[in-house]
């Protein structure tokens, strides 16, 4: 099929956003201004990608390892001894080094992945091209973000070869495993090397949140009204807000559990015992660091969420060559979860001893949260209605996003009401849950934005059969590894136990634990595949057109070689907003922004008048 470009000739514009007025000029760089400690936004966006491919695969490995011990437990595996040393003598896994590795994989998953990949990389990528800007508003502290995130993701991949091993108190490190350095080896060195970690971590999500808040506010090219950003940035610019208001919590939970390790404070800590020995710290509650933690906790489910929604938005609507159905409730919608987000972090909390009248309110507010997503699911079935859908990868894993926040808010419902929730907290349900709606849900939204916006940020394009096996295999091992989790959560099998044999009425499922695991090798085969496509890609796929989508939205119409000021001489100026497909009338089924009103039939869009 012909893709015919369709790139307009924008009237001129008068400012250019406070930038140098030579910044669009492509300039001489060197190596390392250009790769290395480069302030410009697309190449810093592929530094995060890259930094987040390795370290998924990183986590992703670690998952392999102790699913073996879950579903054969104490079976030696010879080659563990090579991999892990001492941790796996004989070929099987230490005890203590299984929590430490459930520890790690769900840190670097949640933060130096899905925060930082998925954040780091498109709102890098996307904002200062979707809102007609030279570079984000502040270069330099763009790249700092980046080199903090570098900084912290080596401080953590450098924890798992300590002596002592990596930090073993659960990715929720909370007290009294994370606040005595005597508890456990884990509690140690390791740790320390955790908080280090998350503290360079948040200082690089800090400075980014903030730079694309300014971005978007200050930035915006001529005739881009708030009422015509793409939802990609509106999703952007809100999961930046979010960042800025929580992570200073974790901060703040961090630095005292940092206090009672080294300086004998009690902010959590009291009456423990080690040894038979009494310490001197009394006083303290760690259910104050849970409080504080799940501050942060919760609002970072959106912090994930989020992103991937907003680009699957975007896709679908280009995908299925229609408008978005309900733009300015999708942009309620993301307003109203992310208000709710920061009033719900108690429903973690139910088994705690919490006041049964308090507890009714967090149960009330986490239920509210349905209405808003339930908003987001409508409209992206009322888009894809009756539509002329193009099924590339993208599209794909962009309904996949769409059947997996299905599937995992149906569980939310029920965790989130603490009757239930009380018999299932800390069970594989939970993890289940999790694991489906923000984790999966997220990846494929991650991976929807890879295969979208890899022509843009390559120039080239990836194999689609590929990308079609990546994204069945990916669907099946997904629903096949935690959907049965369910049932073994519903059964009362707790998670982070070395072995599920334990107790006899477990045995049983032994089965499902096999299951499970088989589904969980493939998919990480499947994602070998995936990267096998994204770098080779880079290199070797075919060339890209310069809008090979056919869309709206003003990334498509900057130069796709590299330049740094994303636009030759003056930056476009828009006239509409971003999703003007299949208008009747029209020549095209697409209209760019840039085009005039005058130019087309009328319309009756939000922020086309």
């Amino acid at each position: 099929m012909e893709i015919k470009e369709n790139i307009h000739a924008a009237p001129a514009v008068s400012h250019d956003h406070g930038h140098g007025h030579d910044d669009h000029h492509d300039h001489h760089q060197s190596f390392w201004t250009k790769y290395v400690f480069s302030t410009d936004h697309k190449m810093i966006s592929k530094q995060f990608l890259i930094t987040a491919i390795f370290m998924a695969f990183l986590a992703m490995g670690m998952s392999m390892i102790f699913r073996l011990q879950l579903s054969w437990p104490n079976h030696p595996f010879p080659f563990l001894e090579s991999i892990i040393g001492k941790w796996g003598k004989g070929g099987v896994l230490d005890s203590g080094f299984y929590l430490a590795l459930v520890t790690i994989h769900g840190t670097i998953m949640v933060f130096f992945v899905l925060t930082g990949g998925l954040s780091g990389t498109f709102s890098n990528l996307l904002i200062p091209l979707q809102v007609g800007a030279r570079d984000m508003a502040s270069g330099f502290l763009n790249m700092l973000s980046f080199w903090f995130f570098f900084a912290s993701s080596i401080v953590m991949f450098a924890s798992i070869f300590i002596e002592a091993g990596p930090a073993s108190g659960g990715w929720t490190i909370y007290p009294p495993l994370s606040a005595l350095p005597q508890a456990i080896p884990g509690s140690g060195l390791g740790m320390t090397m955790w908080l280090v970690s998350m503290v360079l971590f948040i200082v690089s999500a800090l400075l980014g949140g903030i730079n694309y808040i300014a971005t978007v506010i200050n930035l915006r090219t001529k005739g881009m009204s708030m009422t015509r950003l793409p939802l990609t940035v509106w999703a952007f610019m809100i999961t930046a807000i979010l960042g800025v208001l929580s992570f200073p919590v974790l901060v703040a939970a961090a630095l005292l559990l940092v206090f009672d390790r080294s300086m004998g404070t009690s902010f959590y800590l009291s009456d423990i015992f080690i040894g038979g020995v009494p310490l001197d710290q009394v006083g303290g509650s760690p259910i104050l660091f849970q409080h504080l933690f799940w501050f942060l906790g919760h609002p970072e489910v959106y912090i994930v969420l989020l992103p991937a929604l907003g680009l699957s938005s975007e896709i679908i609507s280009t995908m299925s060559r229609k408008p978005i159905f309900g733009y300015k409730a999708m942009i309620g919608s993301m307003l109203v979860i992310a208000f709710l987000s920061f009033i719900v972090w108690g429903h973690h909390m139910f088994v705690t001893g919490m006041n049964p009248f308090l507890g009714s309110v967090f149960v009330f507010t986490t239920l509210l949260v349905a209405i808003p997503s339930a908003v987001k699911v409508f409209n992206y079935i009322a888009t894809v209605w009756k539509a002329n859908i193009i099924l590339s990868p993208a599209m794909m894993f962009a309904i996949g996003l769409v059947s997996f926040f299905i599937t995992g808010g149906l569980t939310g419902i029920i965790l989130g009401d603490s009757a239930l929730d009380i018999n299932l907290h800390d069970t594989y349900f939970v993890v289940a849950h999790f694991h489906i709606v923000m984790g999966s849900s997220a990846f494929f939204g991650m991976f929807a934005g890879v295969y979208h916006w890899f022509p843009r940020m390559f120039g080239r394009m990836m194999n689609k059969t590929l990308g079609y096996f990546h994204f069945w295999t990916t669907l099946i091992c997904v629903y096949a590894v935690f959907f049965p989790m369910h049932f073994i959560g519903l059964a009362g099998v707790p998670r982070r136990y070395y072995t599920n044999t334990a107790y006899e009425g477990w045995d049983g499922l032994i089965n499902i634990n096999e299951l499970i695991t088989v589904f969980a090798l493939l998919a990480g085969v499947a994602q070998l595949i995936f990267a096998f496509n994204f770098f080779y890609s880079m290199f070797k796929g075919p060339k890209a057109p310069q809008n090979p989508w056919r869309s709206n939205t003003l990334e498509w119409t900057a130069p796709v070689e590299h330049l740094h000021g994303n636009w030759p001489g003056e930056i476009p100026e828009v006239h509409r907003w971003p999703y003007d497909y299949s208008k009747p009338g029209a020549k095209e089924d697409f209209i760019p922004q840039t085009v005039p009103a005058s130019e087309t039939p009328e319309s009756n869009r939000p922020g086309d008048h």
